[in-house]
Formats: C-alpha cells, structure tokens, sequence
C-alpha cells in the first residue's frame, strides 16, 4: 500500500494580542511533526505561551529556495509539516511563496488555517471604502523609488494598503503628499491588537502632526491606508498648462517643474507630476 502523502498547513498566528490565535491553529501545530518558521525563537515563544513542544526549523527569505527541498521531501514522505511567520498569515509580506508554489508542483497538499491579517485588521476599523482595495506590501526604502510606486498606482483601484517601518513613515508620508496629493485622505494604523493600538485619520501632514506630539507614536508596526481618487487624465489638462509644463521639464527636474507649473497655473500638483513622469518615460 503508497503511504500517503503528507500535509503543509499554512498556518495564521497572532499579530499582537496572543489570544487571537484560532483553536484550530493550535491543534495543528501541535499536530505536525515540525514547524517552519520565519525566527525560530520568536515562534519559541508563542509556542511556549501555548504549550505546544513541536519542533521548529527556521525558513526564511535567505534560505527558502534551498530548505523548501527538504519540507517537500518529508511532506512526499508523509509528514504532516507547518508553517508560521513571526505574525499574522505567511506569505502576506512574508517569507512563504516559493514553499507553497514549489509544494503544489510536487503534488503536496497545501492546507490554509486561516487567521490574523494586519491587512484587514487595519481596513475593518479604518473607515475607508472596503468593496476593493490594492494591498502593494512594503513601499520601497528610497525616497525617489517610493515616489516611482506611487505614480505608478493605477487609478480608481479602491484603497491602497501598504505596510511601513516606523523609521520611515515621516518621509513615506512625505512621498504621499508630494505625488498623490497634499489633500488625499488616509488612515494610518499603528500597534494592531497590541496596548498601543492606534488609528489616526487625515491628510499626510495631519497624520505627521500627530505623529509628531507623542514620541510613542513613532514605534511599532504601522499600516498606511490611502484613499483612492481618480487621477486627472492628460486630455483634462489644458494644452496651455501642458505647454508650460514642457518648457520648464527642458530646464527642471521632474519634481520641480510640475510643482511650478501646478502654482502658476493653480492646478493640483499630482496630475502634473504624473503627466511630466510619463513624458520622461516615453522619451
């Protein structure tokens, strides 16, 4: 009799608050043979809270490709295995994809055990349209290839969602309001589950006002949530301003010439800003 194959459960643990973990998830760790794990002695401690003894190997970004073999290979030779990141769902801005996707070509079951999402955590309390949205993970660490993803966002794709470090927020916010908008509305949310837990709502600098009155605000995990606004087309902009765009981008920057042309013309300084992006790209 062809022993059967074995099961990789991709399992969902808390983002903060420790009893937010399902009771089916504990069972099921206490269940598989082994554990993969983002940082083992984080997950050690939850572990240790739950009294689940299984044992933990460590799979993260440096090491997947290479350790996914092994899994696979106990998985082929029935093992039942798990895997968690350091908080909420694996795979979701987590070390997890290439497991799973190189799993399901071996003929491994893959099972979910659903649970904690600090994405729809943070969108369930923010306030902000919930029919669509576009979640876009971590935004890049430099200034100029931040502003490079935002004025690539399509437009009218519901609210954006996006994870940020608390070093980086200042400066993202900055980003935000330069290439999107001064007046777009956002949500940021800060600390989920956890005592701190904060949502604060208003433009990018009322958000960095805020930000700004208590130290503690500036620490832990944050989620940035963006309302979406349909971006002016190049056809609404008048070939008048078009035209004084294009006689500055001969002299100035990108960023330059679009926040000039927006003042002497009384335009918003987005749509400008993408038009003269597009312009570059194109030449």
């Amino acid at each position: 009799m062809t022993k059967q194959t074995g099961i990789l459960y991709v399992v969902a643990t808390p983002i903060g608050n420790l009893a937010d973990i399902s009771e089916r998830a504990i069972t099921t760790l206490k269940q598989v043979s082994c554990i993969a794990a983002e940082d083992t002695r984080h997950t050690g401690k939850l572990l240790a809270h739950l009294g689940v003894q299984t044992r933990t190997l460590a799979l993260h970004d440096h090491n997947e490709k290479q350790r996914a073999a092994s899994i696979i290979e106990r998985c082929l030779a029935g093992e039942d295995l798990a895997l968690v990141s350091d908080a909420g769902t694996p795979l979701i801005s987590d070390p997890g994809y290439n497991l799973v996707r190189q799993c399901r070509e071996a003929g491994v079951r893959v099972i979910p055990i659903p649970g904690p999402s600090a994405v729809i955590t943070a969108l369930c309390a923010a306030g902000l349209p919930t029919d669509k949205f576009l979640f876009i993970g971590f935004l890049a660490a430099k200034s100029s290839q931040r502003q490079s993803q935002l004025s690539a966002l399509p437009v009218d794709v519901g609210t954006i969602v996006c994870y940020e470090t608390a070093r980086r927020i200042q400066a993202c916010l900055d980003d935000v309001a330069l290439v999107l908008g001064a007046d777009r509305e956002l949500v940021l949310a800060k600390e989920l589950t956890k005592t701190f837990e904060a949502f604060c709502h208003g433009t990018a600098a009322e958000i960095q006002a805020w930000l700004n009155d208590d130290p503690q605000r500036c620490q832990g995990e944050m989620v940035l949530m963006i309302t979406s606004t349909p971006a002016k087309a190049a056809s609404d902009i008048s070939e008048q301003v078009q035209q004084t765009l294009k006689i500055l981008l001969a002299e100035l920057p990108v960023k330059q010439a679009a926040a000039l042309t927006a003042q002497i013309h009384n335009e918003k300084k987005n749509p400008l800003y993408k038009l003269a992006l597009e312009w570059a790209g194109a030449s």
